[in-house]
């Protein structure tokens, strides 16, 4: 417990970020959009006016629109052209109408419309078999309209996100949830669970730690079976912080003599290797390179800073030479998106933010510009990015829009969020 509580603290001194980011843009005008109702009474309201505020938040996330804030009310068939949109100028329009059918399950079907002269584009329906899974028709609704017009993908707002979040003092619990919290699960609670981490692409299991049996603990749990396994403990701590593309090795931290090292752990055989050995703490391992190379956070500059290592063995190599108390990370291709501890504000609080590097040139962005701000992680699109925003008693999911110089965040109603995967 000593051990997690000091890299606990490590982590949480030196992280952080907020959200400007330095990006070109590229010329071109986003269409102006508007989100119709088009639901009949006998569908649940408070469902629906969340469906349809999503909808209008995805195509906002999404930033390949210009998306009036507010939706109107227009019947589903019939004339789809209306007055006040041709006067504004709108260039399009999509009704949306959800239904219920006798088995439950909640259907949602869409019309998108060429708002100046009422011609139907394209339309699709959709189907989910749980009703509180409402957010991911939502999600694919915005998908598939950006799709259409060939916008930068957005297919990650359908990918579930893990997360731990604190909910007394030495507890935690294990939660999965899309990319908004609108809809979230229990996976885990009772006692301290922490550091999951998805298993695989297709985010049907998850590693995390457990400290409710004596000393660390890693477990694989398997979110639709049930099924539970035990995959390596170790006193002072057990982490893993990053997964093989093909699933077969894993990146842990574990501090068996009470310093902290990266070791490559192999499903198959069980063995572990050793990659890093400072008399101090090397934890937060990623695989980079095609999983042949290793970026990690150390303290061996005497604050925490980004270095990278072979796997196959050779030097440790610096990463970053700006800024102090470089503390977490994440990388997509030859870029990192680190965060950075900065002079504190006129409040006396710290600062962190994230900044954008790459591996290959003295290229560097700031990515945020106040707050406090941890955890970075790429999305698979690599202009997305997750991360956490502490806001001193409750924490936000923060998403950035790297290409389009925006920034989103979605707030957790109660607790801490601990750390988050994708």
């Amino acid at each position: 417990m000593r051990m997690l509580i000091m890299i606990v603290l490590f982590a949480a001194t030196f992280l952080q970020a907020d959200a400007t980011i330095k990006i070109t843009k590229k010329i071109k005008k986003n269409p102006t959009i508007v989100v119709a109702n088009a639901s009949e009474n006998s569908v649940d309201a408070v469902i629906n006016r969340k469906f349809l505020k999503l909808v209008i938040g995805d195509l906002k996330v999404s930033s390949n629109f210009k998306v009036v804030e507010n939706y109107i009310n227009a019947p589903f068939d019939g004339s789809n052209l209306l007055s006040e949109l041709v006067r504004d100028k709108t260039e399009l329009l999509v009704k949306c109408k959800l239904e219920n059918d006798a088995s439950g399950k909640l259907h949602a079907k869409i019309k998108l419309i060429n708002a100046q002269n009422g011609l139907l584009v394209y339309e699709k329906a959709y189907m989910i078999s749980k009703k509180n899974r409402y957010p991911f028709l939502a999600h694919n609704v915005a998908i598939d309209i950006n799709k259409y017009f060939a916008g930068s993908p957005i297919g990650w707002m359908n990918k579930y996100i893990v997360f731990s979040k604190y909910t007394a003092a030495g507890k935690s619990s294990i939660i999965v949830s899309d990319y908004t919290l609108s809809f979230k699960k229990t996976l885990v609670s009772g006692g301290l669970n922490i550091f999951p981490k998805w298993a695989n692409d297709q985010q049907d299991s998850i590693y995390y730690t457990s400290y409710n049996y004596g000393k660390p603990t890693l477990f694989l749990l398997n979110l639709y079976s049930g099924q539970k396994s035990k995959i390596a403990s170790s006193s002072g701590m057990m982490v893993c912080s990053d997964v093989s593309d093909d699933g077969t090795k894993l990146l842990l931290t574990m501090a068996p003599n009470d310093q902290p090292d990266i070791y490559l752990y192999d499903r198959s055989s069980g063995s572990k290797k050793r990659i890093t050995k400072y008399r101090g703490i090397d934890v937060s391992g990623s695989f980079v390179d095609n999983d042949t190379g290793v970026v990690f956070i150390s303290e061996r500059l005497g604050y925490p800073n980004i270095f990278h290592k072979e796997i196959s063995g050779g030097r440790v190599e610096q990463m970053v030479y700006h800024g102090k108390n470089n503390s977490s990370c994440t990388t997509s291709g030859k870029y990192i998106v680190y965060s950075s501890r900065e002079k504190q504000n006129s409040f006396g609080k710290s600062v962190f933010n994230l900044y954008l590097i790459s591996t290959q040139t003295d290229f560097i962005r700031k990515l945020t510009s106040n707050g406090k701000n941890m955890f970075p992680r790429f999305a698979s699109d690599g202009e997305t990015v997750l991360f956490i925003k502490d806001t001193g008693r409750t924490s936000s999911l923060g998403v950035l829009r790297l290409n389009a110089n925006r920034s989103f965040l979605f707030p957790l109603s109660a607790g801490k969020i601990q750390s988050i995967d994708w």
